[in-house]
């Protein structure tokens, strides 16, 4: 499991130094391409909401504070930002059709929320997997691309990225951060909070559309985990 505190300690360099990366409005082949992602709900969805408006205040203005819609789990990311993909778009049938086969079978997922992080492009919250249901998944999601023909975006960039860290982005930059050290001093304040455990019931494809205040995901497509049923 990836140890965040090397994470932490290089996004607070990355904040005190102003070297921190900002978000640029989505464009065609940029960053925010359709993904696998993972949706918190319940108390834990309303803590979340509530940490990312107050990280957004102690950012300073200008920033994506993502709100109760936006805050996900990323699964894999899987092709580059396009603005437009229809509903007979070839990825997007190869995409559901995997997600289908990946799920099948599968008891929803849980994940502790413990601690809040920054980073070089925002603020995050840590997430520990109880048990390696989404690691699984992950894997039947990949394999389930390659079968069928599909390199993408995680496949291209696989010698540089490799996705063993789980977690909830609060905040992205999308400017200079106006209060470094009152974000520092609110991510430090944080740093072991214990946010509380979700269970994460349903996989979406997304797609993100520009707002005035960042993105918002519109599901392309869902599948649902297995309910686990009490003996």
């Amino acid at each position: 499991m990836h140890d965040f505190a090397q994470m932490y300690e290089d996004g607070r360099k990355a904040i005190e130094t102003g070297q921190t990366f900002v978000e640029q409005p989505l464009h065609e082949g940029g960053r925010w391409g359709a993904s696998a992602i993972l949706r918190p709900t319940g108390e834990v969805l309303d803590r979340l909401a509530e940490l990312a408006a107050s990280a957004g205040a102690a950012a300073g203005s200008g920033q994506w504070v993502h709100d109760r819609r936006v805050l996900h789990f990323t699964l894999r990311a899987l092709e580059r930002y396009r603005s437009v993909i229809s509903a007979d778009d070839p990825r997007r049938l190869v995409y559901a059709e995997c997600l289908r086969a990946a799920v099948a079978g599968l008891s929803p997922i849980e994940i502790d929320l413990v601690g809040i992080v920054p980073h070089p492009g925002g603020v995050l919250v840590a997430g520990r997997p109880v048990g390696d249901t989404i690691v699984t998944l992950q894997q039947r999601l990949a394999q389930g691309l390659l079968e069928r023909g599909v390199h993408d975006l995680e496949y291209e960039t696989r010698d540089q990225l490799v996705r063993d860290r789980w977690y909830v982005s609060l905040v992205h930059f999308a400017a200079p951060v106006a209060k470094p050290r009152s974000l520092l001093r609110w991510c430090e304040e944080r740093r072991g909070l214990v946010v509380g455990r979700a269970t994460l019931s349903e996989v979406e494809i997304m797609h993100a559309v520009q707002t005035g205040q960042g993105v918002r995901l519109d599901p392309l497509e869902t599948a649902s985990l297995d309910t686990v049923v009490a003996g």
